[in-house]
């Protein structure tokens, strides 16, 4: 066989076949050596025309029972928000478990969890974008949905910490009338702001401006007149023309390059929040990169969560295959590392440093009253990740769920732990005390959820929830363009690595 009749995509396999291993032809090679070929992105000896209708078909039909019942379940929690919001606003911040040790509760909790997994949507859309792995095309669109629904509901807290949150519009830099009264830029809560409304309006814009391409796909799709102008408005009459596509993909890599710092700076801000006070705990430099990396951490083990859904319940295993899922597994088990190493620096450095109050603070999260959640949170986030070693584990989607799950609950503990422990007992041993979640707050938790999970479900039932543009481009023009469907490598000379 010779070079020229190799296609690294041609070979046709099924999700099942893949091995997540290089394919070796032997002396296919420039010089009659083994040419290793990739395995194809895309499964299920897919065309172009098979492409539009997969991802596009969700958006045109009735939804299915299975969206329904879905999506009666997500509604139930937002309506226990809902609830939960009204109930807070009405009895005031009393029935939370905002008291005078912990004065935060888990308000800061909830927002540094949320803020955290918004951050591998950017991370997969525009870093890996800017290093080219091929491999994020399908899952880059739901990745970045999922960074704007998780800021929604970290926004949520900010505003509901203030007390009064009719007045929020205060936290805002416009000139006003109320004189000489201006926000107080020393403030983290403003901080916090800024790095929502910041990030939230560069992923926002980064999103929608991917989805230009697919809106017209569905558009041109369109049969009613109605559904036909709506598309057309909103992919602003995209005519795909060879302009067109010079155009845009010049505005994707700017995008792409002015979104790549915010995976890096927002959640340094949110970590100021902490390691800019004087308390034991959080006056730290480690915070900045620890934050950051355990936001990565948390937002692509959200990311398997979702992929894990879409291929078991929306059937999109040829597109999000066993190598998407196992990319994301190798992510998140060295993320989990290095968040691990982050738990180990700090002891180390509460010990070397020879502070006293360090210390104790740090042998309190570990051996105190709390020592249950710091064991929780170390358990999930540096122990289960190993798993990933095994190849097999790292393939085997029941595994990589429940592992993404325990990840999440592993990263909420964290944020619960570095915000109580540090707080419950300060320097003063007379204003030590205890923190508790009360019945609402876990309340308004669970509610997120189900915003969350509502707004990925609409997008899911009226946008393509795959990049249908991207995932063409990854495609062999010669299979996907509708011509004969054959193995450019036959069967008997593959071999694994």
């Amino acid at each position: 066989m010779t070079r020229p009749e190799v296609s690294p995509y041609a070979t046709v396999m099924d999700d099942g076949q893949l091995t997540g291993r290089a394919i070796v032809v032997p002396g296919a090679g420039p010089y009659g050596g083994d040419l290793e070929v990739a395995e194809p992105l895309v499964t299920g000896n897919k065309r172009w025309t098979d492409v539009d209708h997969d991802i596009c078909t969700p958006a045109e039909q009735f939804p299915t029972r299975r969206w329904w019942l879905a999506f009666g379940v997500s509604v139930s929690l937002l309506a226990v928000l809902v609830f939960s919001l009204i109930t807070l606003l009405y009895a005031g911040m009393g029935i939370v478990g905002v008291n005078s040790p912990v004065g935060w509760g888990s308000f800061i909790i909830n927002f540094v969890f949320w803020i955290g997994i918004g951050h591998a949507g950017t991370l997969i859309s525009a870093v890996l974008y800017l290093f080219r792995q091929q491999w994020r095309t399908g899952i880059n669109r739901a990745a970045e949905a999922m960074t704007l629904f998780a800021v929604v509901c970290a926004a949520i807290y900010p505003i509901i910490h203030l007390g009064r949150p009719w007045f929020a519009y205060w936290l805002m830099p416009y000139p006003n009338a109320r004189g000489p009264l201006w926000i107080n830029f020393n403030s983290a809560l403003a901080w916090d702001i800024f790095a929502i409304s910041t990030y939230g309006t560069v992923s926002l814009v980064f999103w929608y401006l991917g989805l230009l391409p697919d809106l017209a796909t569905v558009r041109d799709r369109a049969t009613h007149p109605w559904r036909r102008r709506l598309y057309n408005a909103m992919s602003f009459g995209w005519t795909g023309s060879q302009r067109a596509w010079r155009h845009y993909e010049s505005a994707y890599m700017v995008l792409a390059a002015l979104a790549t710092p915010l995976v890096f700076s927002v959640h340094t801000i949110v970590s100021f929040d902490f390691a800019t006070s004087v308390m034991p705990g959080w006056h730290t430099t480690i915070f900045p990169p620890y934050f950051v990396i355990g936001a990565i951490f948390s937002g692509f083990a959200m990311v398997i969560t979702l992929m894990t859904f879409m291929r078991g319940y929306f059937g999109m295993t040829n597109y999000i295959t066993l190598n998407h899922m196992e990319n994301m597994a190798k992510i998140l088990m060295l993320t989990g590392m290095l968040v691990g190493f982050a738990y180990s620096t700090e002891f180390f450095m509460a010990w070397y440093s020879g502070n006293e109050w360090e210390g104790f603070v740090f042998r309190n999260r570990a051996f105190g009253p709390y020592w249950w959640a710091y064991a929780i949170m170390f358990t999930c986030n540096a122990i289960v990740p190993q798993v990933f070693w095994a190849k097999s584990m790292r393939r085997n989607t029941w595994v990589l769920f429940a592992v993404s799950i325990l990840v999440n609950v592993g990263m909420w503990f964290e944020r619960y732990v570095i915000v109580v422990t540090s707080l419950h007992r300060d320097y003063l041993p007379s204003s030590w005390g205890m923190y508790s979640l009360t019945f609402w707050d876990l309340a308004i938790l669970v509610g997120t959820f189900g915003l969350f999970f509502t707004l990925f479900l609409l997008f899911v039932r009226l946008l393509p929830v795959v990049a249908i543009s991207e995932v063409k481009g990854v495609m062999d023009p010669q299979v996907a363009h509708g011509g004969p469907r054959r193995d450019a490598i036959p069967t008997a000379v593959l071999q694994e690595v």
